[in-house]
């Protein structure tokens, strides 16, 4: 019999066959159709990929499945509740944080991470914990001005 792994996913108790080698990206993409989440470098260093585990911002192309059981996996796709934005979401939007899309996920998924840490971070605090989160468009000045305007927010 094929060993299994549980885990909450956005709010929800799932269950899925445990291979060793996949990791929580591809598992999230490929075995829940959760396609927010992005393949960038496949490394660990863009934060395209980036989901909270137990409310922690993490790599999930770095994490492996078996590291993920009976931990809370929160994606991009969780956020918003009935409808609403999260307030993260919802200052990107209003602080046209965004250009190609492709890094938003990550960048808000990074940011709601390091506000769960640092509910009033300074905006020294908020470069220094995006600093690892790739924007191939520019849009850093922005999406540093709705990390600022969601922590007044939350």
């Amino acid at each position: 019999m094929a060993e299994t792994i549980q885990f909450e996913l956005n709010g929800k108790k799932v269950e899925m066959p445990l291979d060793k080698d996949q990791t929580l990206l591809w598992a999230l993409r490929t075995n829940f159709n959760l396609t927010g989440t992005k393949y960038g470098c496949g490394e660990g260093y863009c934060g395209a990929c980036t989901v909270l585990m137990n409310n922690e911002a993490v790599r999930s192309c770095t994490i492996r499945m078996e590291e993920v059981a009976g931990k809370k996996i929160t994606t991009i796709e969780g956020l918003a509740k009935n409808g609403k934005l999260h307030p993260v979401q919802q200052a990107f939007v209003d602080n046209d944080a965004l250009q190609c899309g492709f890094c938003t996920p990550g960048m808000v998924m990074n940011a709601v991470g390091l506000l769960e840490k640092t509910p009033h971070p300074t905006r020294q605090q908020i470069v220094e914990g995006m600093e690892d989160n790739l924007c191939r468009c520019g849009a850093h000045v922005r999406i540093i001005d709705a990390i600022e305007s969601a922590s007044k927010a939350l």
